[in-house]
């Protein structure tokens, strides 16, 4: 427990440090701190991934970050470099007739052509990264228990058998019956922890504010709409479109509503993840902007030290939000497919 502890507390301090280096190196060059600028930066996708800010000798600011691939295609041409070329959005990049600039993050043409972005971005590179580990992990795993099938687990085994037999026990069956549960638990285990890693990722210094991004929860939640509906029997369909038990002017008026719960479900998914996972990054850097602002010992200790607090909560939150997906998701399914004989309401699988 004290070493959880410990490393709690070096995460903090790393996070406060790297964090804030853009917003320190800003004061050294003369700027006026800008704390909205600051955070926008941090919490939004970026074409590179940047780490801190330096000072030359010569007064003026360096950012070092890593270059990430610029993937362009405009009227058939296709344009692939790095994200250094712009140099931080001061240089344009000449690519035969087409010239790019980056503006806030968004690449344009400078002669109005239309420019198709897929480049290889920091959120993007960041999920590569989480999808590496968990293949990684797992396979490591599963050669664990092939070595030693009947051994007790142990270290990392031990860890992830926990919770993949939680999720099976305590989210699956539960929401899904025991008939159902197996054909879905793949896709609930990959569900929970692609967004566990990529929230933990997030939390990391200089990380990537993955699940942050309303474009991947967004992607999330229509493919828990896809497999959702695509999995729906006759049951779940005709209590949609034609609500047994029902005088028929009141149907019609359920009806539609019916059709809107099918989109609201998933909509909340979305936006719930979306949401509470950048509340969570804006309080953070936040209150490390205090320590600027204010320029105080006196605002600056306590500001650190709630700073931890609110990261350790936000370890909390990264598995929360994560597991809270996931059962919603299970729910969805197995509403969806409860069978006519299991009764009207979903309490039967309880």
């Amino acid at each position: 427990m004290k070493t959880m502890r410990y490393n709690y507390f070096i995460i903090s301090i790393l996070a406060l440090f790297l964090v804030t280096s853009s917003a320190k190196a800003s004061e050294d060059s003369g700027e006026k701190f800008d704390a909205t600028s600051m955070i926008i930066h941090h919490i939004k996708d970026a074409h590179d991934w940047h780490l801190f800010d330096t000072k030359n000798a010569d007064g003026t600011t360096h950012a070092v970050s890593i270059s990430l691939p610029i993937i362009l295609l405009t009227e058939g041409n296709l344009d692939v470099f790095l994200s250094s070329e712009f140099h931080h959005g001061q240089h344009e990049v000449v690519k035969g007739d087409r010239i790019y600039k980056i503006e806030h993050e968004h690449i344009l043409e400078t002669s109005g052509k239309k420019v198709l972005d897929f480049s290889i971005t920091k959120n993007v590179t960041s999920m590569f990264l989480s999808a590496i580990l968990l293949l990684v992990i797992f396979a490591s795993v599963a050669s664990a228990y092939k070595r030693q099938p009947n051994a007790a687990p142990s270290g990392f085994q031990n860890f992830f058998e926990t919770l993949i037999v939680f999720i099976r026990d305590d989210v699956a069956i539960p929401n899904l019956g025991e008939k159902n549960y197996k054909k879905y638990l793949p896709y609930l285990l990959t569900l929970f922890f692609f967004i566990w890693f990529n929230n933990l990722l997030g939390l990391l210094p200089t990380g990537a504010n993955m699940s942050g991004n309303i474009a991947f929860t967004m992607t999330l939640a229509v493919v828990t709409l896809i497999v959702t509906n695509v999995s729906g029997n006759g049951h779940y369909w005709s209590h949609i479109f034609w609500t047994p038990g029902v005088p028929l002017p009141l149907r019609i008026i359920i009806l539609p509503l019916e059709v809107i719960g099918i989109f609201t479900k998933p909509f909340a998914l979305m936006i719930r993840l979306f949401a509470n996972i950048t509340a969570g990054h804006i309080i953070i850097l936040s209150l490390a902007s205090f320590i600027f602002i204010f320029k105080s010992f006196a605002v600056g200790i306590p500001v650190s030290a709630f700073m931890f607090v609110m990261t350790c909560l936000e370890l909390f939150v990264a598995i929360l939000q994560a597991y809270i997906f996931t059962l919603l998701t299970a729910l969805f399914i197995g509403l969806a497919t409860e069978e006519p004989e299991h009764g009207h309401g979903h309490e039967a699988h309880h």
